[in-house]
């Protein structure tokens, strides 16, 4: 059989673009084991990978005192910097549960967010994370708090942390700021 000069070229150019794209470095959200983020940071860490574990300062009470502590801002999650060729040395790593997967493909983050997450954490804003959206008009019961037990309407919110409620427990409106993680939708 003969060949024709240069016929494999096409092919040799595309395994070369495939190794080039496999050899890029991409940021990856990953799935951890419950309250096994920092641990599974610090493994990754001794595997030399790159790894950013977003974390804020809580106060947390105890009935016998009170204590500053760094939480994870992300409950389960942290970000790798790897090419496609580390993803197996990821999962092997104790702690790891998986990789956040999007239509199908392991999702990746642009160098941006990344960026711009460690930005927010550095400006010592006053954080809180809700894993919930609530839409104005919705029905809610306030759960923790002064008010806990009154039902309202959602009127309005500024942001995830201060939501606007009228409260139709004394039969007037009466509009109240209230963190969202004090509520929960009616069911």
């Amino acid at each position: 059989m003969k060949r024709k000069p240069g016929g494999n070229s096409g092919n040799v150019s595309k395994i070369n673009l495939l190794l080039s794209t496999n050899s890029e470095y991409n940021w990856y959200p990953v799935y951890t084991n419950p309250r096994a983020e920092k641990k599974a940071a610090e493994l990754l860490l001794q595997k030399g990978i790159e790894v950013y574990l977003p974390l804020h300062r809580q106060l947390k009470q105890w009935s016998d005192r009170k204590k500053w502590v760094e939480e994870p801002l992300i409950k389960s999650y942290l970000f790798v910097y790897i090419s496609v060729q580390q993803q197996m040395e990821v999962l092997t790593t104790r702690g790891i549960s998986r990789f956040i997967y999007f239509s199908g493909k392991i999702a990746s983050m642009p160098q941006r967010q990344i960026e711009q997450l460690k930005l927010l954490l550095a400006s010592e804003v006053d954080l809180e994370l809700v894993d919930r959206k609530f839409e104005k008009g919705e029905q809610v019961k306030i759960i923790a708090g002064p008010l806990m037990g009154l039902k309202g309407e959602l009127v309005n919110f500024h942001s995830q942390k201060r939501m606007i409620l009228r409260l139709d427990h004394t039969g007037q409106a009466v509009l109240v700021q209230i963190p969202a993680v004090f509520l929960e939708p009616l069911i």
